[in-house]
């Protein structure tokens, strides 16, 4: 009995050992494709594999699908002006000679009225320039009015401080002075 129970696990381990054996070789095989053959990736692959970026980038995506979105209607146009048939080059020629005659009439106009632009232009700089000015003074002028506010402000405090410090021969606070400040915010809340 006991040769039979070996006999089936030695099978078994055979079979485990078979299974396992034929795992090991499809997953080396598989690595030995992936890393480009026997000595593993070649500088190349290598390179080439470390450039490639498998970032996911919507930004790119879009502009590659606008891109290709402009390509698409440009080529429609293409096709319907085709389809439509060109102008021959004989028409092509006038509308060219129309097109320069009317640029030399906006030509001739526009001499003319750049000398007045050009004043106008000087004007409207100089304006311009003295709201600039006009703004900065202000700026300028409330700034000070806040710093002078500030130092009035920090000067009251000194003097207020000094007085609240001081002291009498004995080293008591003077009481004279806090009273006076406790009626002052006292009146001031009040009123």
């Amino acid at each position: 009995m006991k040769k039979i129970a070996d006999s089936k696990n030695a099978r078994e381990m055979d079979t485990n050992q078979k299974i396992k054996g034929s795992n090991s070789k499809k997953k080396m095989k598989k690595n030995m494709q992936r890393l480009g053959g026997r000595g593993g990736l070649s500088l190349e692959a290598f390179a080439n594999a470390k450039t490639k970026s498998n970032n996911y980038n919507p930004a790119i995506i879009k502009k590659q699908r606008e891109f290709y979105k402009n390509a698409k209607y440009v080529n429609k146009y293409k096709r319907i002006v085709k389809q439509q048939g060109e102008p021959s080059e004989g028409a092509r020629q006038l509308e060219d000679e129309e097109k320069i005659e009317k640029t030399d009439k906006v030509d001739n106009r526009n001499k003319k009225n750049q000398k007045y632009s050009a004043r106008s232009l000087r004007e409207v700089y100089e304006r311009k320039r003295e709201e600039e000015e006009k703004a900065r003074m202000e700026r300028e002028a409330t700034i000070l009015a806040k710093k002078e506010e500030r130092q009035r402000a920090e000067c009251r405090r000194k003097m207020l401080r000094e007085k609240m410090f001081k002291k009498t021969k004995s080293g008591q606070p003077v009481m004279k002075y806090r009273i006076e400040h406790i009626l002052e915010t006292l009146q001031g809340s009040k009123g």
